[in-house]
């Protein structure tokens, strides 16, 4: 499951790169807004990813490993 999230982090990552470039370099405003919400889908996501990362550690600690 994490594998895919991360997969999925690196997708948007890369269209974060060309929205970014487009309100960058053309001004273009409505890819600044597009940037934006991609920007808070990964936050969403890493912030799931980390708490995904925590549950198991504890779940390994309570089982001794």
């Amino acid at each position: 499951m994490s594998l895919a999230k991360i997969d999925e982090l690196r997708g948007l990552i890369d269209s974060l790169r060309t929205e970014y470039e487009k309100f960058d370099a053309k001004g273009n405003a409505v890819a600044g807004t597009r940037s934006r919400k991609i920007l808070q889908d990964i936050k969403t996501i890493a912030q799931d990813l980390r708490t995904s990362i925590q549950e198991r550690k504890r779940e390994k600690e309570m089982l001794g490993e």
